[in-house]
């Protein structure tokens, strides 16, 4: 099932408890293995995999065990600067090319016209 907006809050709850027992199972963990490996107790796993409420540091914990604590960024992604923050970070940009310059020392001497 995919979990999408629609979705009731137990309901949410109760895939994200069937998959994290699929992983457990797949890693070929006893809850209580796990529950060692994440530093928690078995009822927090038993808990979590029921689809329960616990603490969301035993959530951390336990998706670390399983290694998928790195699925974070794609949960909750970084937000962009604001546009303020980006004008602020924003270096002058140029906005035309400058005339190409001749040679910084003419042929011929420049003089006055009465020094002739």
């Amino acid at each position: 099932m995919r979990i999408e907006g629609p979705l009731s809050d137990t309901a949410i709850l109760e895939e994200l408890g069937e998959r994290l027992l699929r992983h457990r199972l797949n890693q070929n963990l006893t809850q209580k293995e796990l529950a060692d490996e994440a530093g928690t107790g078995v009822n927090t796993v038993y808990r979590l995999e029921q689809g329960q409420s616990t603490q969301l540091s035993n959530l951390i914990r336990i998706l670390r065990a399983l290694r998928l604590v790195n699925n974070f960024d794609a949960l909750v992604p970084e937000s962009p600067p604001s546009p303020i923050e980006q004008a602020k970070l924003k270096k002058e940009e140029r906005k035309r090319a400058s005339r190409r310059r001749e040679e910084d020392s003419p042929s011929t001497s420049w003089k006055w016209d009465d020094e002739s």
